[in-house]
């Protein structure tokens, strides 16, 4: 076959091609303005760590939509706002990343994944969970989730419903401090053995284990490791030594040392 016949029909082949592509685009397009979105009765939604974690449900999506969405059931598929629809889930405190997607079926996906929290802070007055991050959010009305306590007068301005991250320096600063307290508690003994972190004013703590009646004057959460390791000397060499109770308090405070109280 001569190299002009070939590169003839090459050509051919390439316009054939496009014009199949363009046929195609334009049914799909079609389909998709007269296929609609089914209702929410056929809603699924997909929450990636629901067995760590129950804040949020298939019926939350739902009542979020309705009220933030409202009419999205019955659009043609090409007019449902996804970019919004994953803009109002994410927008709840729990939600951490959310994913949104139709089928030719019409019916609406979503998958989401929620905010994993290390601690929770009590005031008396609000209370509310940090993650990781330092992300703040509130509790939530479904669900909860067993972490290290902080109470006590709190150095932190959060008020009642906030979301989101501390930006006062000092603030940020002591939270930053707390939650490396809380990642070296994390998976080993300590994490289940105190019942409740207490912070004073000055941002002071004082750890209360579940057993016995010691109280662990921490002092600022600095030196973690310095002052872990200190609790662990208590344990292993001076509260066998003792009956039960005999100390009411162990002072960590002081670089390196170790004081007990009657």
């Amino acid at each position: 076959m001569k190299p002009i016949v070939r590169r003839g029909l090459g050509l051919l082949l390439i316009v054939a091609c496009m014009i199949l592509w363009s046929f195609t685009l334009r049914v799909s397009r079609s389909n998709l303005r007269t296929r609609t979105c089914q209702g929410k009765g056929t809603l699924d939604v997909i929450v990636t760590d629901s067995l760590q974690r129950n804040f949020v449900g298939r019926e939350d999506v739902e009542k979020w939509l309705d009220k933030e969405y409202r009419a999205y059931a019955g659009l043609p598929l090409d007019s449902v706002n996804l970019t919004r629809i994953e803009k109002i889930v994410t927008g709840h405190s729990a939600v951490k990343n959310c994913e949104a997607w139709l089928t030719d079926d019409g019916i609406l996906h979503i998958e989401l994944s929620q905010r994993e929290p290390v601690v929770r802070f009590d005031t008396g007055s609000n209370a509310y969970y940090a993650d990781a991050t330092g992300f703040i959010f509130p509790l939530q009305a479904r669900g909860s989730v067993d972490v290290p306590v902080v109470d006590g007068k709190l150095p932190l301005n959060v008020p009642r419903g906030y979301k989101g991250a501390i930006e006062v320096p000092a603030e940020k600063a002591w939270m930053d401090r707390i939650l490396n307290l809380v990642t070296h508690m994390r998976g080993t003994v300590w994490e289940k053995n105190i019942r409740k972190i207490t912070a004073s004013a000055d941002g002071d703590l004082v750890l209360y284990p579940r057993e016995g009646k010691e109280r662990f004057l921490f002092g600022q959460p600095v030196r973690v490791e310095e002052k872990i390791r200190l609790m662990e000397n208590y344990y292993e060499a001076v509260a066998p030594s003792k009956e039960a109770g005999y100390y009411s308090t162990v002072d960590l405070r002081f670089g390196g040392q170790l004081i007990c109280r009657k």
